[in-house]
């Protein structure tokens, strides 16, 4: 079975309209001319910070002082829990370590839907 068949099957069978196959949907149903990567051009330069939360740990200065090399924190989640990713100090996922090679890696299981 092909992708578009696939694809077709998952939407009850019905095929996609030229409009949806080449557009782009919006809140408002409506449906605009796919954007090409060469309209995202001028943002592929901008740079962001990401950063992946595996939990937080609250001490006092003193604590923290005297933390050696190899000294274990209990941190506030549990082993498996989601853990959060941010973009630029927003949240926008929440995913799982992984160990990619001999490399820690993340992957995102649920975007955040932001209400802006």
């Amino acid at each position: 079975m092909s992708d578009t068949d696939q694809a077709a099957k998952e939407r009850g069978g019905l095929p996609l309209t030229e409009m949806e196959a080449q557009g782009v949907h919006h809140d408002d149903g409506e449906y605009s001319q796919a954007r090409g990567a060469a309209d995202l051009e001028a943002v592929f330069d901008v740079p962001v910070q990401i950063s992946a939360v595996l939990g937080h740990a609250r001490m006092h200065v003193s604590e923290l002082l005297k933390l050696d090399a190899g000294t274990v924190l209990k941190l506030d989640r549990k082993v498996g829990e989601a853990i959060d990713i941010y973009v630029n100090d927003r949240l926008v996922a929440r995913g799982e370590v992984v160990l990619v090679e001999d490399k820690l890696g993340v992957t995102m299981t649920e975007i955040i839907k932001s209400d802006r």
